[in-house]
């Protein structure tokens, strides 16, 4: 099963904080395992944009979908047997103390 694992800030984090290393260990670690197929970092949320249609007319607008204090910092996408395993990559990663990490199955389409 395909997953979109989203990692994000939070505004409580861990006491213990991330060793200098430990996210390029796991990008390594799972890399290899061949459970991590993509993922990068985002750039900052003031250089996003978000796009709608409203009556036949696009309309941009500076910024993320919604004010939070948490934000999306970068993305993976895993190939993990089941959302168990899923759970137990994520929980690997220094970002799971450090802020949060989101996992959604994918859904394929039909076709």
């Amino acid at each position: 099963m395909r997953f979109l694992m989203f990692v994000a800030s939070d505004a409580e984090p861990d006491a213990a904080p991330e060793q200098p290393g430990q996210a390029a260990a796991w990008v390594e670690e799972n890399d290899r395992k061949g459970r991590r197929i993509v993922g990068n970092r985002l750039r900052p949320v003031s250089q996003a944009k978000t796009v709608r249609v409203r009556g036949g007319k696009v309309l941009v607008t500076d910024g993320p979908f919604s004010e939070s204090k948490e934000v999306i910092l970068g993305f993976d996408i895993l190939e993990c047997r089941d959302m168990q395993e899923a759970i137990e990559v994520a929980a690997a990663h220094p970002m799971a103390r450090a802020g949060r990490l989101e996992l959604r199955a994918f859904w394929p389409s039909d076709g």
